[in-house]
């Protein structure tokens, strides 16, 4: 059932099933957060990303990455070849930016075509095999006492980084 649906003067609605509402005073996300914004800070964006939070944690932060939601979280993850758990601060930063950059570029061509009323076809939200045709894995992940959600990626082309010294495993 809904947990909430807004109603538009135009007879139009939309409706969130699987969300967390809670009340602020004050926005907590400004313009630096938006990924689309002309105002979006990369290097606060990047220092948030190298935190030794597993990645896919830190994307779904609205503080660093407003509007960045589950679906483009799985599909930039696949895109950029990293495992969801791997902590950000095993990554090296040119694999950060080209994360944030995967990001960025998705993003907006999913915005570009939900305005065209056209649909992206995900690569691994929901599939059982990537794009190569290797099987794709699926958990609920999220923080100890936070939101979990679910989450696609492939062991293969996405492997685990363990430590900093290279080790790589193909799943969770």
């Amino acid at each position: 059932s809904p947990r909430l649906v807004l109603h538009f003067e135009r007879g139009g609605f939309l409706v969130f099933y699987n969300c967390r509402m809670q009340w602020c005073s004050s926005p907590r996300a400004g313009p630096a957060s938006d990924i689309l914004s002309a105002e979006f800070h990369r290097g606060q964006a990047l220092d948030a990303l190298h935190t030794p939070d597993p990645i896919c944690y830190t994307l779904l932060d609205q503080r660093y990455f407003s509007g960045l939601g589950n679906i483009i979280k799985n599909e930039i993850l696949y895109l950029a070849r990293i495992h969801p758990l791997t902590r950000g601060s095993l990554l090296a930063v040119s694999d950060l930016e080209h994360l944030l950059d995967c990001a960025v570029q998705f993003s907006s061509d999913w915005l570009h075509s939900k305005l065209q009323g056209k649909r992206l076809h995900p690569q691994i939200y929901q599939k059982e095999q990537c794009p190569l045709g290797h099987a794709v894995m699926k958990g609920t992940l999220g923080p100890s006492g936070g939101f979990k959600r679910l989450t696609w990626w492939c062991p293969e082309c996405q492997p685990e980084v363990l430590s900093g010294d290279g080790d790589l495993s193909a799943g969770t």
